[in-house]
């Protein structure tokens, strides 16, 4: 943040500004990588591993929201990614407890972070204009396994979280109330569920149709780009 403090001093143009969001976000990453290994080879196990990394996970994933306008990538794929990342650290993980130490977790921590230590690298050298080939390859080849990884984590990390949420009744809304109105959270995560049917296989491929773009020289064209 001092850096960005420095930049905007000095006058000098977004592109410094990108970078140095970029290159943080890469480091951060890293270093949450390097903590999970290491928590894992210390205590041999992965219970106990959210709680390790919560604070940051969360300081960082919510800061991902200034990136939707920022990041040289579609608005509508950032903001589908930074919005559900978002929920699943604040309104599932944060809110339920009981579920911090499921293997699901697990899967979508490990699949968010090698993605994310991937796609700021690929921005940061891009924008330097100094792309290792090898950070180009990755971006477009990591995801294939990643995404699926991921989503799956999260599904089945939504799926644990159902018989305390419909148990407790946590952020449920019930009549009567002065408002006349009802919500009831299992149902809106079930709802939330079923989304993914619809989403993943558009941001999937998307990626799969930058991929070819990209690494194969097609030219496609995209509304949403």
């Amino acid at each position: 943040f001092l850096s960005l403090l420095f930049f905007l001093r000095q006058g000098l143009c977004c592109t410094a500004w990108t970078v140095v969001l970029t290159a943080t976000r890469a480091s951060v990453w890293l270093v949450l990588a390097i903590t999970m290994v290491r928590f894992y080879m210390e205590k041999g196990t992965h219970r106990g591993l959210y709680k390790s990394i919560q604070k940051t996970l969360k300081f960082f994933q919510t800061f991902a929201l200034l990136e939707v306008r920022i990041v040289p990538t579609s608005v509508l794929v950032t903001g589908v990614q930074v919005s559900s990342r978002i929920f699943m650290v604040w309104l599932i993980t944060h809110s339920i407890k009981p579920i911090q130490n499921e293997e699901s977790v697990v899967l979508f921590l490990v699949a968010w972070t090698v993605t994310e230590i991937t796609r700021y690298s690929f921005y940061t050298f891009s924008l330097l204009d100094h792309l290792p080939y090898f950070i180009k390859w990755a971006r477009y080849n990591f995801f294939i396994i990643l995404y699926p990884v991921g989503v799956a984590g999260e599904l089945l990390t939504i799926y644990a979280a159902l018989p305390y949420v419909k148990k407790t009744g946590m952020f449920s809304i019930r009549l009567p109330n002065k408002y006349n109105v009802s919500f009831d959270y299992y149902y809106f995560l079930l709802i939330t569920m079923a989304s993914y049917i619809p989403l993943f296989p558009q941001l999937y491929f998307h990626m799969l149709r930058q991929r070819r773009k990209v690494l194969h020289g097609e030219v496609i064209v995209e509304k949403d780009d």
